[in-house]
């Protein structure tokens, strides 16, 4: 497929404004702690091909490792996941799949039992992030690895 537009070109300001945000988010020791999970599932919910590519590539600089990258499909049914993430990928799932009458008690409190509020707050900063930019990019169909030289994702070795 063809990219449709290059938003960053077209709308510069708006974009440059919702990467500062994004980049804010990462002063957050929580974002820093599930930042490549959180957004490697959302986009893989959301079907961002761009956004997928990108953050394994990201998750991979950081030192992830590989299975647990394949198995962020799978996070209910595999050990390698903490409470903690487990937590996290199941609030990640909850507010990128919004239910008809919204986010359950249940999930709330799977995650409250796990996270402070200011990291569930923070959290769910991130993955409001996220989706936005999966939106953007599956919108306007933004070719994955099109930005790899740009964010240094070369580096992870993975083409």
């Amino acid at each position: 497929m063809n990219q449709r537009l290059a938003y960053f070109e077209v709308s510069p300001e708006l974009a440059n404004q919702y990467r500062n945000f994004s980049m804010s988010l990462k002063k957050s020791a929580v974002v820093r702690e599930f930042d490549d999970l959180v957004s490697i599932r959302a986009s893989q919910i959301n079907g961002c091909a761009f956004c997928v590519d990108m953050h394994v590539k990201q998750a991979k600089i950081h030192g992830e490792r590989a299975l647990r990258l394949h198995h962020i499909a799978i996070w209910r049914e595999s050990p390698l996941f903490t409470p903690r993430e487990r937590a996290a990928l199941a609030w990640t799932e909850a507010l990128t799949t919004l239910a008809p009458h919204g986010v359950s008690d249940a999930v709330y409190d799977a995650v409250r039992a796990e996270l402070s509020e200011a990291e569930i707050s923070d959290l769910t900063f991130l993955v409001v992030g996220i989706n936005g930019w999966n939106r953007l990019n599956v919108a306007f169909r933004t070719p994955s690895g099109s930005a790899d030289k740009e964010y240094g994702l070369d580096k992870a070795g993975l083409n």
